[in-house]
């Protein structure tokens, strides 16, 4: 909930930036394995183990199992956490996002990683090799103790040192009762080509009962360093697996789909900048490629204005009112103090409220698989994206209605963005998908554009608000509904289409329509573009093995350039659609829960979504991405809640 780690079913750390989501990353091999950096706990490359991972139940807290005829030893992976999961809630004009039990400043810092023996004995080597500043940073490692067990007194065994970053490693050994002899690791410093600095290497040989743990943390200076022990360690773990079985006892939702749901919320969760602000990013991730081999690399480190009506539903209606607050609380904060002298706001955000992302490239990084450019930061900070004044206004809508009443200053605020909105409805855009080319009167923005001025004009009679130009609003509510279905939809292809320029060119951001209540499900022309995109796309549809892709790129050229996979949250958006047009055409349903099905045996081993699918059936994107799991909680509601299974109780 400040950072992230990616640990790989091989026991690795190959992607962590440190200490926040958007900071430079000091484990990077996932981009580049030479130059990136990694953390590996791992048996030695002759021994040939079995590999087990899960998440501990009800958790955040990550198992890695390795399993060999002479013995098995568990990884245990987590950040720590307090036990409480609540948050004192403020109004919208207060800025604080604060846990009402305080964690110690230096304890948000640690990453632990427990090893424990659990039958007979194993060996397992320990490389720890960071690449701070995006691996181009030198750094200076210290060696304090070249070994550590129990009776040395102190837990600091390593130091890494850079300009801009301080590093050290911990140790904690732990013996069996009935031996009093303690795993002991001996650390060398090793060089590494391509590396700006030395890293460590060490064994472990470790046996049934004994247990050590590898905390790497900010460096503190010895006079005030709190050394750590295994009882520290154990009580951490406890905690934080209560902190999660807090969190997610919470949850509404009790239908058929538990488990990948509740999972899903988590992932939310972490992915949420816990303080001072409560935003939550798109990903924790950057430049993971959407093909591999190709250019479309992307930071998503960042919080985009349209996720927040998707993110305030889902927490509202699944019983997570702290994190809906403070999101909201987020999101307003932006919402009146960050639009431009014009009234325009920023699509996006950086975790702490900044809109100064400049976009760059890191050429001396290999990219995954060879995907270059590997980019950080994001250019699309500055484009005009309409569509985001609809998803603002829908979030306001709903966090009023299942949140806490909308105030005076925020509703002023309201009428002052949406009499802004007057003035560019007739411009176009860059749109949901952040194309890079010329801008188009994109049939989705449209819709979004609708649902602005609607949800405002319903805002306003709901709580009998004052609205000097409330026949303006609904003049452009009407016309923006008449040009959408002259315009943005093709009578020859009975279908909405991409643009009013790209007439021919079908898009699955058209299967939000009747999600926001822009048209109803079964409207015939709804219907027609329904069943278009269920086709594949060699027939002019855009699904593929039941999986949905944004558009044609093949057809269509968006600026960028090369391929992508099918996308996560469009074939979520597909399901919610084909089930709110089962209420009134039955078919549709049957296909929607074998769509569904089909697209959960896409995530990971660890129920993860990545942003998009390949057609070899990897993951594409940056991960775990907030937008996909987002979408499969409410496709997951809305199939329970509509076929009677239970989707939310109380």
């Amino acid at each position: 909930m400040h950072t992230c780690a990616l640990v790989g079913i091989d026991g690795s750390v190959d992607f962590m930036c440190w200490p926040d989501f958007d900071s430079p990353s000091v484990f990077c091999r996932l981009l580049d394995k030479d130059k990136g950096g990694h953390f590996s706990i791992s048996p030695p490359d002759d021994i040939s183990c079995t590999t087990k991972q899960q998440y501990l139940p009800s958790s955040c807290i990550l198992q890695t199992r390795y399993i060999h005829e002479d013995g098995v030893v568990d990884l245990v992976d987590f950040f720590p956490r307090p036990k409480s999961t609540q948050v004192l809630a403020k109004g919208f004009q207060q800025s604080a996002y604060r846990e009402a039990v305080r964690v110690p400043g230096e304890l948000k810092k640690w990453l632990v990683r427990r090893v424990e023996c659990i039958r007979g004995s194993m060996t397992l080597d320990v490389e720890i090799f960071p690449a701070f500043g995006y691996g181009k940073d030198a750094h200076v490692t210290t060696v304090c103790q070249l070994s550590q067990a129990s009776d040395s007194g102190k837990s600091k065994v390593v130091t890494f040192h850079s300009d801009n970053c301080k590093l050290q490693l911990d140790v904690a050994v732990e013996g069996d009762d009935g031996d009093k002899q303690c795993p002991l690791i001996t650390f060398t410093e090793q060089t590494r080509p391509g590396m700006q600095g030395t890293g460590v290497v060490g064994r472990i040989n470790i046996h049934e009962g004994q247990a050590i743990s590898l905390i790497l943390r900010n460096d503190i200076p010895n006079h005030i360093t709190k050394d750590i022990n295994i009882i520290d360690v154990d009580a951490q773990q406890h905690g934080t697996q209560t902190f999660w079985t807090n969190f997610i006892s919470q949850s509404k939702y009790k239908g058929r789909w538990r488990e990948i749901v509740n999972r899903s919320l988590m992932i939310l969760k972490m992915l949420t900048y816990a303080e001072p602000t409560g935003a939550i990013i798109a990903a924790p991730t950057f430049s993971i490629p959407e093909d591999i081999g190709g250019v479309r690399n992307w930071d998503y480190r960042f919080s985009w204005v349209r996720d927040s009506s998707f993110s305030i539903y889902i927490l509202l209606r699944m019983g997570f009112k702290a994190e809906a607050d403070a999101y909201m609380e987020f999101i307003m904060e932006r919402f009146v103090h960050s639009r431009g002298p014009d009234g325009a706001l920023p699509i996006m955000f950086t975790i702490r409220g900044e809109t100064d992302i400049p976009e760059y490239t890191l050429d001396h990084f290999e990219g995954y698989r060879g995907s270059s450019p590997v980019r950080i930061g994001n250019g699309a900070a500055t484009h005009q994206q309409f569509d985001i004044y609809g998803e603002l206004m829908d979030a306001i809508y709903l966090y009023n209605k299942y949140g806490k009443p909308v105030n005076w200053e925020v509703w002023k605020a309201v009428r002052e963005l949406l009499d802004y909105v007057l003035t560019i409805i007739d411009e176009p855009d860059m749109s949901i998908w952040e194309v890079r080319n010329q801008k188009q009167h994109f049939t989705y923005s449209k819709v979004m554009l609708w649902v602005a001025f609607d949800r405002g004009l319903r805002l306003a009679d709901k709580r009998c608000l004052p609205c000097p130009n409330r026949e303006k609003w609904l003049k452009a509510r009407d016309n923006l509904y008449e040009e959408i279905m002259e315009k943005g939809y093709n009578t020859d292809m009975q279908c909405f289409i991409q643009s009013y320029q790209n007439r021919t060119v079908l898009d699955s951001s058209i299967l939000i329509a009747p999600l926001v209540f822009f048209i109803a499900p079964c409207d015939p022309r709804f219907i027609s573009t329904l069943d278009r995109i269920l086709l594949p796309p060699e027939k002019g549809g855009l699904t593929s093995t039941g999986l949905v892709y944004r558009y044609d790129t093949e057809r269509t050229y968006d600026g960028v350039g090369g391929k992508e996979g099918a996308f996560s949250m469009c074939t979520f958006w597909l399901v919610e659609a084909m089930v709110r047009a089962s209420v009134y055409e039955p078919r549709y349903m049957v296909r929607a829960v074998n769509l569904f099905e089909n697209m959960l045996s896409f995530s990971n081993h660890l129920l993860m979504f990545s942003e998009e699918i390949a057609r070899t059936g990897e993951q594409l994107g940056n991960t775990p991405q907030a937008f996909s799991h987002l979408a499969l909680i409410s496709a997951a509601f809305n199939l329970d809640r509509v076929s009677g299974g239970g989707g939310e109780s109380g």
